[in-house]
């Protein structure tokens, strides 16, 4: 059986607290609605954290990772599993989580929804520097700090299988496109009318898409469909760790249709935007890829290795963490 991770023995009790707290309006330590916009404190530097995951995966490595760099410079940590966005960032706002490993495109346009209404335009794009600006404009006001990118990325990602890859040639979407087949495209329902899935392949790429198969993303049985032939493309991730069991290779994005979702991490500054925690974690930046989270996910999901061991040993072989 999968031991829990770290510190969720307290999980269930803190996220009680989440909810009391959310409900309540108390717990706050973070800036009133009042203040937001003139953050002015000097950034603080809690020796005692606690890392927040959003329950999946990838995001529970991140945390671990995140705490195990913490701890080699001298802070306390405690890693909190709460799977709701709408739970941990106000959570992350009022210092009960202080630092979450987050998406930049992806949380730009959630913040901005949250600010400006569901209706409101996106600011996340393919622009990193322009995504990076949106959101920490965003942030700043709710007593948030964005630290600087790594190089992983996790975003939307399309993929067919090998051989017919190799039947026709393909290693990009414009490759697809420039085939004119009409394509069967494996999904989510909501890739019919999302601008960066079914109608941006359309537009950007000139791909046929005939019909979205409403099976999910990158789900088991999205990924046999295109397997079988019953469909041609699939909607996945970057850092999907099972492509290869289902013989499937990703097409380039090579006209950035998706969003600049690169991994950030995101601290309470009242708690923990000091430089000793930006310091800690911008270790990473330099070393986590894209292939390197989908093999550190595969060796959880594939493997059934436990996230804080694998984090553990990915952290002591770049020389990060000691042994």
């Amino acid at each position: 059986m999968r031991r829990p991770p770290r510190g969720s023995c307290r999980a269930a009790a803190l996220v009680l607290v989440l909810v009391g707290c959310g409900v309540l309006g108390g717990c706050a330590t973070g800036p009133s609605l009042e203040a937001q916009g003139a953050v002015t404190a000097p950034p603080g530097d809690s020796r005692h954290l606690t890392v927040g995951s959003a329950g999946f995966t990838e995001s529970d490595l991140l945390a671990q990772m995140y705490a195990l760099l913490l701890e080699e410079a001298g802070y306390g940590t405690k890693i909190l599993s709460v799977t709701n966005r709408e739970l941990y960032e106000p959570a992350l706002e009022r210092g009960q989580i202080d630092v979450v490993a987050e998406y930049a495109a992806t949380f730009a346009d959630w913040l901005n929804a949250k600010a400006n209404g569901p209706d409101a335009p996106t600011v996340g794009s393919p622009d990193l520097a322009e995504t990076m600006t949106a959101l920490r404009a965003l942030a700043a006001p709710r007593g948030l700090v964005v630290l600087d990118p790594g190089r992983a990325v996790d975003q939307n990602a399309f993929a067919v299988t090998a051989a017919f890859a190799a039947e026709h040639g393909l290693k990009t979407l414009s490759d697809l496109g420039a085939t004119g087949l009409p394509v069967r495209l494996a999904a989510g329902d909501e890739c019919v009318r999302r601008p960066y899935c079914a109608p941006g392949l359309r537009e950007v790429y000139g791909i046929d898409v005939t019909a979205v198969d409403p099976k999910g993303v990158g789900s088991t049985p999205a990924k046999q469909a295109v397997q079988s032939g019953q469909d041609q493309l699939v909607l996945t991730t970057t850092t999907d760790a099972t492509l290869d069991e289902f013989g499937l290779v990703l097409l380039a994005d090579d006209k950035n249709l998706q969003n600049a979702d690169h991994i950030v991490p995101v601290v309470n500054r009242a708690r923990s935007g000091s430089e000793g925690v930006t310091r800690a974690l911008s270790r990473l930046n330099t070393v986590l890829t894209t292939a390197d989270l989908a093999r550190l996910n595969e060796q959880v999901d594939s493997w059934r290795r436990l996230p804080e061991d694998v984090a553990r040993n990915y952290l002591v072989g770049k020389g990060l963490v000691p042994r």
